[in-house]
């Protein structure tokens, strides 16, 4: 009920802002042929970023073979000026559709409100929901039944942000909420909060620095299910390292670094998470080509690796696109 609530308000505020006087619109799409050698862990893999939902949810089943993959997305902006100051409303549109593993297709939303405070104060509020994501064919703990496991995931953000200096912005992110599964896996429905800083600081004309870490917090249904032997409750540690490098005039490299360390907290005897950990490793390298005032064609490859004491795995997976970004 309450995602539905803020659902209609954001597109209450959305629509009312069209007779705002000297409002804009503009249009941002962008559009990325993949290749991926585990489609299992693509989602996961796509989505470690400051800015995107670094920790999803737990995975089982990998190693489900290659595919291309095709990720259109689009993002509608209005802004428009006010009492207030600057308000900039955003709905944001994004797909993933799997060439030879379409049960795997599927697509997620943001919704976003930024509101300038002062002059060097902004505050971003969003709204994102990824409905329906197949996991994997998997195994039921309690019954050893294998099933669909599917997750829908409902996530509410906050970001106070600060520019100190016009080369430094600081900002203060906040996240709330769920990941709900279906019936079959109902008891790994977990609520989640967040809490971290980020840095992103422009420091030489040819070299901007990103930098964050994020601290949470998931507890799930299942560490109060002792029957189900299944608790993905966790503490996750995140940190990120961007350099965005510009050698010349319309051309930059973009290198990044992600790591993520998960303590599973289930405290039931016979749960296979029980004193276990994961870390997550993960690098990109990524070319932009600018070809104007609108257009940025890109190619990249993203490499991860997952390390894990449950059954004693590492698990590779690797990733190659070419992109096309166009602004209306």
């Amino acid at each position: 009920m309450l995602s539905r609530r803020a659902l209609l308000f954001f597109c209450a505020a959305f629509f009312a802002s069209a007779d705002q006087a000297g409002a804009q619109w503009s249009l941002d799409t962008e559009t990325n042929l993949f290749y991926t050698d585990d489609v299992s862990l693509f989602s996961a893999s796509r989505r470690l970023a400051l800015m995107e939902d670094p920790t999803q949810p737990a995975v089982d089943v990998t190693g489900q073979g290659s595919d291309m993959v095709v990720e259109p997305q689009a993002e509608l902006k209005r802004t428009f000026s006010s009492a207030l100051g600057r308000t900039e409303l955003s709905v944001k549109a994004q797909g993933f559709v799997f060439a030879i593993n379409p049960i795997y297709n599927h697509g997620t939303f943001r919704f976003e409100i930024e509101q300038d405070l002062t002059r060097s104060l902004m505050l971003r509020v969003n709204y994102y929901y990824a409905p329906d994501l197949f996991l994997a064919h998997n195994t039921q703990r309690l019954t050893g039944v294998k099933a669909d496991e599917r997750v829908s995931s409902h996530i509410y953000s906050a970001h106070l942000e600060g520019r100190p200096t016009e080369d430094l912005s600081l900002r203060l992110l906040t996240r709330y909420g769920s990941r709900d599964y279906n019936a079959a896996f109902q008891n790994r429905d977990t609520t989640l909060w967040t809490v971290g800083p980020h840095v992103e600081w422009a420091a030489a004309r040819w070299l901007d620095v990103t930098a964050g870490y994020h601290y949470e917090r998931g507890l799930a249904d299942g560490r109060n299910q002792p029957q189900a032997k299944d608790d993905v409750s966790y503490i996750n540690h995140y940190l990120a390292l961007g350099l965005m490098i510009k050698p010349m005039e319309d051309h930059a490299i973009f290198l990044g670094a992600d790591y993520e360390h998960n303590i599973f907290t289930s405290t039931i005897v016979g749960d296979e998470r029980r004193g276990q950990k994961e870390d997550i490793y993960q690098g990109e390298l990524e070319y932009r080509r600018t070809l104007g005032p609108r257009a940025v064609i890109t190619a990249g490859f993203q490499r991860s690796v997952r390390v894990s004491n449950i059954s004693a795995r590492s698990v590779p997976d690797n990733n190659t696109w070419l992109g096309l970004e166009y602004k209306f």
